[in-house]
């Protein structure tokens, strides 16, 4: 390795990367919106709309501006409201249950498994026994893919089913992944996405989607979408919605990074399977099940029993940046602390944000940059 690989800075997501590696095709794409002007819902929308559908197997899209109006629309579109009891998980950004205290009903939290950050399904059976206790109904599971990684829906679906809940993907961090060979926008009732830059599909700003199965839904969600309004008739609101659409030139930017997301994945695989192959023997590493396809949305070690702030205070002495997602879960913060937490609490979910941390990763992580993080991880840990 050269000195000057040696001590070039190393960023956390390395968005410039994926730009060069596009090139002039992006640029063109967003002054062709610009000489278009057709800055809102131009052509480009539904374009990609049609290309997620497409990718995902699903047969309807909605774009819209961020994953938290996504989330939203979803649970706009079910009429979720005050009286209601919506299951998610308590490790997890705060998006999630946000939305569901927006409409006025009650997020209850739910721990998740140690093996892969995702919703426990005995505490979501826990979860649903304590809403109904409270004299709440439950509505709605909502499943975080949590760094990726599809939860166990072999799982948590028949247990929706079997309550007669409605299943609801968060796949802000998942959007590409897979479950038993089904794209996890495809599994449960809805799905929702986030295009956030730092995403494994991101765009140049922020912008979101959800995924259904029947065109009346995605009548509900295309009206939700810009504040209510009849399909037929703009000045005539039919329900109380948002302002929620997706930039033109957003979207003309989507649709250029998803002509490369396949391969993007398929990089993913190789840098987290060398990471894994590299730092077993000094951290507990992300495992994923051969039925599952993670897009790795983030790498994320384990290190219980040591001092992580020490650890972290060594790689960044090395120029190695991390993150912490996410030192304090939704039921610890000020927020969220009054709302339910399922049976006996959330100790997963507690233990895991004192051990995680998480280390630089995208589709273009060379080899020599990753050997050069592995080396600062074995060194901070020995």
């Amino acid at each position: 390795m050269s000195d000057s690989v040696a001590t070039a800075p190393i960023a956390f997501i390395d968005l410039d990367a994926q730009r060069r590696a596009i090139g002039p095709r992006m640029e063109e794409a967003i002054l062709r919106v610009v000489r278009s002007s057709r800055y809102i819902l131009g052509p480009e929308v539904a374009e990609l709309e049609a290309a997620l559908s497409a990718f995902a197997g699903v047969p309807h899209t909605l774009s819209c501006a961020n994953g938290t109006d996504a989330l939203a629309l979803a649970l706009m579109a079910w009429q979720v409201r005050p009286g209601d009891a919506v299951l998610c998980p308590a490790f997890t950004f705060a998006a999630t249950a946000e939305v569901v205290a927006w409409l006025g009903a009650t997020p209850i939290f739910v721990d998740v498994c140690e093996a892969d950050f995702n919703m426990d399904p005995a505490s979501l059976e826990a979860g649903i026994d304590t809403a109904r206790r409270m004299g709440l109904t439950p509505r709605v599971v909502i499943t975080v893919d949590l760094f990726g990684q599809p939860a166990d829906y072999d799982s948590l679906l028949p247990i929706a089913r079997a309550h007669g809940l409605k299943l609801l993907v968060d796949a802000a961090q998942s959007f590409g992944a897979t479950h038993r060979g089904i794209h996890v926008a495809a599994i449960g009732d809805m799905a929702a996405t986030s295009f956030f830059p730092a995403k494994p599909l991101g765009c140049y700003g922020d912008g979101g989607a959800v995924f259904c199965h029947d065109p009346e839904t995605l009548a509900v969600l295309q009206s939700l979408r810009v504040h209510g309004q009849d399909n037929q008739d703009k000045y005539e609101n039919v329900r109380i919605g948002m302002n929620g659409r997706l930039d033109t030139i957003q979207a003309a930017v989507l649709l250029e990074k998803l002509r490369v997301f396949p391969a993007e994945i398929a990089a993913r695989q190789e840098v987290a399977r060398r990471y894994n192959a590299a730092l077993a023997d000094v951290a507990i590493v992300p495992e994923v099940p051969p039925h599952r396809l993670s897009v790795w949305a983030q790498y994320t070690l384990r290190i219980p029993g040591r001092d992580r702030a020490a650890v972290l205070a060594s790689l960044k002495a090395r120029g190695v940046p991390t993150a912490i997602y996410y030192p304090k879960p939704l039921h610890r913060q000020r927020a969220y602390a009054r709302y339910p937490v399922a049976g006996n609490g959330a100790p997963v979910s507690e233990r895991l944000a004192r051990e995680v941390f998480s280390l630089p990763f995208h589709p273009y992580l060379d080899p020599a940059t990753q050997d050069r993080i592995i080396a600062a991880v074995k060194s901070a840990l020995a």
